[in-house]
């Protein structure tokens, strides 16, 4: 088992831009990590399966490190894992794979039944794969990469259409008439509400998350607007008193713990909570590489995550500044007593059944890299 000093840079570079938050984002991250992890797996030598498993967990271990906060990272190692492993055993042993449907509540609903799944057999590899093999070491290696690159292929592939994918049912979850609270500057829930605005017209309230992303919401308000829908900029404060007024809260997600609670953008806790006591639903578009196996036990900061907190007091205030600890978290932690419902690429769950899409999506043995 090898890695070249090539692999090392690349490793240590990415770790680099992620402790320096030069890579920011959950789907950034993912991306620019499933890069790395293509490039190490393409020139790694390995002669056995567990060589290559202890490869990808090294790099992913040092990325985690580098930037635990960023979620999306240690999840995009392990599902690169999932599907190596099933590529491994369909090449060994041409076993054959179960592909389920795309499933939503609304089709459940509509068809009364659960879904069914799609049987197909994967063509075997031809060849045998022989595992340390003395005469050729390499062999295994050469013999097992090319179906390891599609399976990296294709996990790059549902990052690059994630967006449209999460958004393909929006129409089916936003009515005519319909008022829409949502805050922070969410990619996901712009090109879904933009998406939904194709078919519906309908009224958007965009709370302004000040003082962390006050710009970006802005941004993101003004191109709702551009984009033909009925679109208002309110501050944080006036989220209550709108509140009995909205019929739905859309909202962002930076993690999607096991639980079912999930990391927000600072300000998402008020609005659930608010939405909860005028029984307004909540609900909360993300893609799949955003759910998580782990756990936090620092909810009540966001996973002590902060941002500027000269945004909330300046330092002008000076006598204020010496007496007081002023505190700017980036993220709220949002329990799932809270969320009616994730919208994903793969359909639509109830956060009690984050569970079951866990264990579709990564194994046990990877929990903990």
């Amino acid at each position: 088992m090898t890695s070249d000093a090539g692999d090392q840079r690349i490793v240590e570079s990415l770790a680099l831009r992620l402790r320096r938050r030069q890579v920011v984002g959950s789907r950034a991250s993912a991306l620019e990590t499933l890069l790395v992890i293509r490039q190490v797996v393409a020139k790694a030598r390995f002669s056995n399966f567990e060589q290559l498993v202890d490869i990808i967990r090294s790099v992913g271990r040092r990325l985690v490190e580098a930037q635990p906060k960023e979620h999306s990272v240690g999840n995009t190692v392990r599902k690169v894992l999932h599907h190596i492993r099933e590529e491994y055993h369909t090449a060994t042993k041409g076993t054959t794979a179960s592909i389920p449907e795309s499933f939503s509540i609304a089709k459940f609903v509509l068809q009364g039944q659960p879904r069914k799944h799609i049987t197909i057999t994967k063509a075997e590899t031809k060849g045998t794969l022989k595992e340390d093999d003395s005469t050729d070491p390499d062999s295994f290696a050469r013999g097992l990469k090319p179906v390891l690159m599609e399976a990296i292929q294709d996990i790059f592939d549902e990052l690059e259409t994630v967006y449209d994918n999460v958004s393909k049912n929006a129409k089916d979850h936003i009515h005519s008439d319909e008022i829409i609270l949502t805050l922070g500057a969410s990619r996901t829930v712009e090109t879904f509400l933009k998406t939904a605005a194709h078919y519906r017209k309908y009224t958007v309230i965009v709370a302004e998350t000040a003082p962390t992303s006050f710009t970006a919401v802005r941004d993101l308000a003004a191109s709702l607007s551009s984009a033909g829908i009925s679109t208002f900029l309110v501050p944080d404060s006036s989220i209550f008193a709108l509140m009995s007024r909205v019929n739905k809260v859309i909202l962002g997600a930076h993690a999607i713990l096991a639980n079912g609670g999930m990391f927000a953008t600072s300000g998402a806790q008020i609005a659930a909570t608010a939405a909860r006591a005028h029984s307004t639903p909540v609900v909360v578009c993300a893609g799949q590489f955003k759910v998580t196996p782990l756990w936090n036990l620092y909810h009540e900061y966001g996973a002590l995550d902060f941002s500027d907190p000269s945004k909330v007091l300046g330092f002008e205030e000076g006598d204020l500044v010496d007496k007081v600890d002023v505190v700017n978290p980036f993220y709220d932690y949002v329990c799932p007593e809270l969320v009616d419902a994730y919208i994903t690429n793969d359909g639509d769950h109830p956060p009690s059944s984050i569970y079951r899409l866990l264990k579709e999506t990564y194994d046990d043995e990877d929990t903990v890299l």
